[in-house]
């Protein structure tokens, strides 16, 4: 069995993520990660909150190899199989009178590396399937109004829309007005290391 790929910048953020979640989460409870990536998020969140249940998806099958490898070589009971998900196409489970609703749902590093529609369609798809009280949580780079961009930041979108017109750091007050019409409101702005924040939505009322 060949070893997951590897992301360091995933290594790095995964513990200041979880510093976050620890404040915000209780300590239990049913989670549903968008994007998982290599999983090294999953594997760290499931191993340091073993009362919370995680299902992990990625939009890409062949992600979800990374994913089965990681849970496995860690031993993981609290991380279901991964699941083949891509945001846009809704409804996100086929039966919807059995759709799971979630205390979280988690999703970074995926609003600047995928079309906007992808990220209307996880606001979406969030605000149906959160449980009563439960927390949509994204990470990752954003522009804000009322700051002066990171130059780190302003490279890395340029880079970002050269490679794809259709990708590229979004404007958090511009995820907020989605976030409104989707039923979503902003709870909870964390500044994270590296130029990031770490958002924090509930349902609006």
């Amino acid at each position: 069995m060949s070893q997951p790929d590897f992301s360091p910048s995933a290594d790095r953020n995964k513990q200041p993520i979880l510093d976050v979640l620890r404040q915000v989460l209780p300590d239990r409870g049913t989670a549903l990660e968008i994007a998982s990536g290599t999983g090294q998020h999953v594997q760290w969140f499931a191993q340091q909150l073993p009362l919370w249940t995680w299902q992990p998806t990625e939009v890409h099958r062949g992600a979800l190899y990374n994913i089965e490898v990681r849970v496995a070589q860690a031993k993981l009971s609290n991380v279901l199989d991964p699941m083949q998900l891509d945001v846009r196409s809704e409804p996100w489970f086929t039966d919807a009178e059995q759709a799971p609703a979630f205390d979280l749902i988690f999703c970074a590093n995926m609003l600047h590396i995928a079309p906007w529609e992808a990220g209307l369609a996880l606001l979406r798809g969030s605000a149906r399937h959160l449980a009563p009280g439960g927390k949509l949580v994204t990470y990752g780079p954003y522009f804000e109004n009322d700051a002066p961009p990171a130059p780190s930041n302003v490279a890395f979108d340029q880079s970002l829309r050269e490679h794809d017109a259709s990708w590229g750091i979004r404007l958090r007050e511009d995820v907020e007005q989605a976030a409104a019409h989707a039923g979503l409101r902003l709870q909870a702005r964390h500044a994270m290391p590296a130029n990031n924040l770490l958002l924090v939505w509930g349902r609006a009322g």
